[in-house]
């Protein structure tokens, strides 16, 4: 694969600003799309054209003023055609079905198949050698799951991909681990579990799960950071469980899966205590922080650290697979899909991690 090969960038659910986060993208920051396809909708991006378009002639900002200038959306035949694609045209991949593009704001099991679509299209393309790497706009959960189907099989993007990739390798889902990092310029978090319920996600803090993450971290992180990171691993319970008072789990599964970790070379330290690790991690002011990464043990626990720091620059990487797959760190904002209003510059962070890595 080649720095010719395009970076895929999936529209998300047409009901959210999916859409639109990519046409600003597009309109604010051309260079930095160039070699990027949208695998989506062609009528769904050039609504979303549109809206960029009317909600910056309306803005008083210089820089929403100068990207209110005309964005063209052309479909393309295949990949080759991204060479040809002038600046300020956006180049779509039809890679879903829909009849017209969905109501702002409104969950539609219609967008939700399109949306799905799109990332089985992307995906397969990557995995097959045809794209460098896919950047996914947002998902809405609940349409995924009322799209039904193989849709509602998947409560989110990590699942899919995961499932995707295994299908393709011939292999079984517990053969194909994954994992999610949130990141930002501060702070690296990775997850044990990702979208199931806290209930779950306690029942889900395991030895082996534990351990695999840990494996996963230190093989991802030394690629991204040219040598083996530290990992900063927090506890399940307050103060760490204060050595069994506040609960067990850290005494009998996470430091045992830490010592195990130790033992094969990887530079993990903990269990610490969740309340204080992700300050003594965070890099600010100059200041490096004490672990390159933190491995929370549930998604709450790890995310809300990462998106109080800023969500504009805050960008996903899945872990484990065998393609590379970065995404803003948001939803899909139904709350404001349709205003004009989304920022782009979390999804701007992710392309830019994309191509980082890919690199």
């Amino acid at each position: 694969m080649t720095s010719d090969h395009p970076f895929l960038i999936t529209m998300g659910d047409a009901a959210g600003i999916g859409p639109e986060i990519i046409a600003k993208a597009f309109a604010r920051a051309p260079a930095e799309l160039c070699g990027c396809v949208v695998v989506g909708d062609v009528a769904v991006l050039r609504r979303a054209a549109q809206l960029v378009a009317t909600s910056d002639a309306a803005s008083d900002s210089a820089s929403a003023q100068t990207s209110a200038l005309p964005l063209a959306v052309a479909e393309l035949s295949g990949f080759a055609d991204v060479a040809s694609v002038p600046p300020r045209c956006i180049g779509v991949w039809q890679a879903c079905e829909l009849e017209a593009p969905p109501a702002y704001g409104q969950i539609s099991a219609a967008a939700g198949r399109a949306g799905a679509e799109c990332i089985v299209a992307a995906a397969q393309a990557v995995l097959s050698g045809q794209a460098r790497g896919m950047i996914t706009a947002p998902i809405h959960k609940e349409a995924l799951f009322a799209a039904g189907g193989d849709c509602s099989r998947f409560p989110g993007h990590t699942e899919m991909l995961q499932a995707q990739a295994a299908a393709y390798l011939g292999k079984s889902l517990a053969d194909m681990p994954v994992r999610m990092m949130l990141a930002n310029p501060e702070l690296r978090t990775v997850l044990v579990s990702i979208h199931i319920s806290l209930r779950e996600a306690i029942e889900a803090v395991r030895f082996d799960t534990v351990l695999e993450t840990l494996r996963i971290t230190h093989a991802a992180l030394t690629l991204i950071l040219g040598r083996p990171p530290k990992i900063g691993v927090a506890g399940l319970n307050p103060h760490a469980g204060e050595g069994g008072l506040f609960g067990r789990e850290e005494v009998d599964i996470i430091a045992p899966a830490i010592a195990a970790a130790q033992a094969a070379g990887i530079q993990a330290s903990g269990p610490h205590a969740p309340d204080t690790i992700f300050m003594r991690a965070r890099a600010s002011g100059g200041r490096v922080g004490e672990f390159d990464v933190v491995v929370a043990m549930y998604h709450d626990q790890g995310l809300i650290p990462v998106k109080y720091l800023g969500m504009e620059q805050g960008v996903n990487v899945t872990l484990g697979l065998p393609l590379l797959r970065t995404s803003p760190d948001h939803g899909s904002a139904f709350d404001i899909a349709g205003t004009g209003r989304a920022d782009a510059s979390s999804l701007l962070a992710a392309i830019r991690m994309a191509r980082s890595l890919a690199a």
